[in-house]
């Protein structure tokens, strides 16, 4: 049967190299059919059918020797082949896994900060009812002044875990690897497709594997990211060389001088322009989550210091501010930090960083290669960075030219997208 499969697929492969007016030459030089009358139809149908028979036995043949003559590589290798299946499996599985978890830390977040805020009202409810009843006599004003003491050490701890992993933050990372995994799944895809993948794709996309599963790992002990860096630094989800192996029609692969400084320039702009941008805003939202993880369980320990010292008759006056107003404003700055997910936010400006970065290293890479027909084609190239910047060609010129007739005083951005 594997010996039936594989005639079939060669015989596939080498008749679709052929052109269908070479077969139709083929069989006019090879049937000759009489002039006949109906009555003897019937005694030359066998002749004929014998005669298609060689036919196609001369078709099939001639065509081999050509197709593996002048195309030997007509053929993808199927061990090639087999292998990118395979990465494309192992990608659809983890596009699949970032999926659940991402859903699961989202839940985290939630769950955790409804949880936190009503154990923090609750225990700032307890000693404002306990610091109100010191005066009347058998009320059980030490139940309450240890349970709200008690609440307000759990809700510490419990914040203190919150704010280390940032849940919220997790959530974005997951979705990020998600959307990234999906890409290279499609674009694995389209190359098994297009035909005639190559060893080299196949180490490609390993790679590619490799840094997007470095760049947004699954477990939280011993790999997980930093969630507060001394400052903001770019993600990176893609290999360090990229490999350009697409070959041009022409001698020029589709690249020009015009081409190559408009090129020049947009790298300008988006380093100027777009990732310094999202640099600065991502450094703002870290300090802001930085000062809001620190006071969310100072508020809180103030809460339970408060709490405890509500039957001291001398300090009951603070103590009773500290237990009230310190569950509350930790509630507030709780409701900041994860309701508002900056941790998300910084991860955007992270991210888009990151892609502005990968736009800057694809530019470069294209340009350093000095034989242009080892780069991608230029034509392409162009309209697929027009793309990834939310523009038309035209609009992508420019803005090229714009940065070359301002020089350092560049007014507008690359992007139009985010």
């Amino acid at each position: 049967m594997a010996a039936v499969n594989q005639l079939a697929s060669s015989f596939l492969c080498s008749s679709s190299s052929s052109s269908s007016s070479s077969r139709r030459d083929v069989s006019r030089s090879s049937i000759h059919f009489p002039k006949i009358g109906t009555n003897n139809l019937s005694n030359l149908i066998p002749k004929i059918q014998s005669n298609m028979g060689l036919v196609e036995e001369i078709d099939f043949s001639s065509f081999s020797h050509k197709n593996t003559s002048k195309n030997p590589r007509a053929c993808p290798d199927p061990e090639v082949t087999e292998k990118l299946y395979v990465i494309s499996e192992a990608v659809s599985d983890r596009l699949e896994m970032h999926k659940n978890i991402g859903e699961q830390r989202n839940n985290w977040n939630s769950l955790l900060l409804t949880s936190i805020n009503t154990i923090t009202l609750s225990a700032a409810t307890m000693a404002g009812i306990a610091a109100s009843i010191t005066t009347i006599p058998g009320a059980p004003l030490e139940a309450l002044k240890i349970s709200s003491t008690f609440l307000y050490l759990a809700a510490t701890g419990m914040l203190v875990i919150m704010n280390k992993i940032q849940p919220s933050q997790l959530a974005e990372e997951q979705r990020n690897a998600a959307r990234l995994f999906k890409q290279l799944e499609s674009q694995i895809k389209t190359k098994i497709a297009i035909g005639n993948p190559t060893l080299s794709d196949v180490n490609e996309s390993m790679k590619k594997v490799s840094a997007i599963d470095k760049a947004y790992p699954l477990p939280l002990l011993g790999v997980m990211l930093e969630k507060f860096p001394a400052k903001t630094e770019p993600a990176v989800w893609w290999p360090e060389k990229r490999r350009t192996t697409a070959k041009g029609r022409n001698g020029n692969n589709g690249w020009s001088v015009e081409l190559e400084e408009e090129m020049s320039e947009i790298i300008r702009v988006l380093e100027v322009k777009d990732k310094a941008d999202y640099l600065r805003l991502g450094d703002k939202a870290l300090k802001l989550n930085k000062a809001l993880a620190i006071a969310g369980p100072l508020l809180t320990s103030f809460g339970a210091l408060g709490s405890a010292f509500l039957t001291s008759s001398p300090h009951n006056s603070w103590a009773m501010v500290l237990g009230v107003m310190g569950g509350a404003m930790a509630s507030v700055v709780n409701t900041i930090e994860h309701g508002g997910q900056v941790g998300t936010v910084f991860e955007m400006y992270r991210s888009n960083a990151g892609f502005f970065k990968m736009m800057e290293d694809s530019i470069e890479s294209n340009l350093k290669e000095r034989d242009v027909e080892s780069r991608e084609n230029g034509e392409v190239f162009e309209m697929n960075v027009a793309l990834q910047l939310g523009r038309s060609l035209s609009e992508l010129r420019e803005v090229a030219a714009s940065s070359s007739r301002n020089g350092v005083d560049i007014e507008e951005f690359g992007s139009k997208l985010f």
